[in-house]
């Protein structure tokens, strides 16, 4: 096995449901999966989960050990520096950058390009890169934030599913549905909403999209709030129409129907990956 060698860039991207590992050496890549990587709700299996990946990644590559590469890591749940340093003290590379997962899907998703981002899944964020400056937007779980996410709309049409019950809006065949789901009535509404994931209010995402399309006035309503978001924090963030912009995540592309066309006409393909990204930012640290 080769032991040292400074030209090992390691670029990882981990969230609440998988990571994913990346090494490049002598022009070959090499990558990997893993668990959750979730450093804010439990860091101690992220840190098991990334000291694992490396380990794995380290075998496939041949290597005896990672400690003389250069490393970035995108990571779900990464508030600040406390704990992006607490992260790379627990892992063995002396050369390691740590940030949240947005500045990675930025990155990989412009590649070399000025532009914006929205990343909209599960979770949300909105992203703006200018004259090499990166403004980020958004991203801060469903509690406080993550505006126009699969999450957001589920929480957003149970609540709307409850106003008709309160007798605040009319029924709909959508809400109907919503009804039918869940015993139709709100003690069944409530006893899900009281212990779901945000990955499990965003399970109902589909549905708004499918009775939105059937012209459904509510779902359509959720939808277009959620445009109204994007639209608004594209425009803070300083992009224009004519600027690239990049929609990554399951749910953005879905978004096409609800922006006015000058914004769906700058819509241009991600570059590449968040964990790209990460593998770029590697080469950036310091040596």
């Amino acid at each position: 096995m080769t032991t040292h060698d400074p030209d090992i860039l390691i670029g990882i991207d981990g969230g609440g449901t998988q990571c994913r590992f990346a090494l490049l050496h002598d022009g070959e890549r090499i990558e990997h999966r893993g668990g959750s990587a979730n450093v804010h709700s439990d860091f101690n299996r992220a840190v098991i989960t990334l000291n694992d990946g490396l380990a794995a990644l380290a075998d496939k590559a041949g290597l005896a050990d990672l400690r003389s590469a250069r490393a970035y890591l995108g990571l779900a749940g990464v508030t600040g520096p406390e704990a992006a340093s607490r992260v790379a003290e627990a892992l063995p590379i002396r050369r390691i950058a740590v940030s949240d997962d947005r500045i990675t899907a930025v990155v990989g998703a412009l590649g070399a390009r000025d532009g914006a981002v929205m990343g909209i899944g599960t979770g949300s964020f909105l992203a703006r890169r200018a004259e090499g400056r990166v403004r980020l937007m958004g991203g801060w779980g469903l509690v406080l934030g993550d505006e126009a996410s699969g999450a957001y709309l589920g929480r957003r049409a149970l609540q709307r599913a409850l106003h008709v019950l309160d007798g605040l809006a009319e029924a709909t065949p959508f809400t109907d549905a919503i009804h039918a789901r869940y015993d139709s009535s709100p003690v069944g509404l409530l006893r899900f909403a009281r212990d779901a994931s945000a990955a499990e209010f965003a399970t109902l995402a589909p549905m708004i999209l499918d009775a939105a399309r059937a012209g459904d006035i509510i779902a359509w309503e959720i939808l277009r709030e959620g445009a109204d978001y994007i639209l608004h924090g594209l425009n803070r963030l300083g992009w224009t129409p004519g600027e690239v912009l990049c929609p990554i995540g399951g749910l953005a592309p879905h978004y096409a129907g609800f922006l006015p066309t000058d914004v769906t006409a700058s819509f241009a393909e991600p570059a590449g990956s968040a964990l790209d990204g990460a593998l770029t930012l590697a080469a950036g640290v310091e040596t």
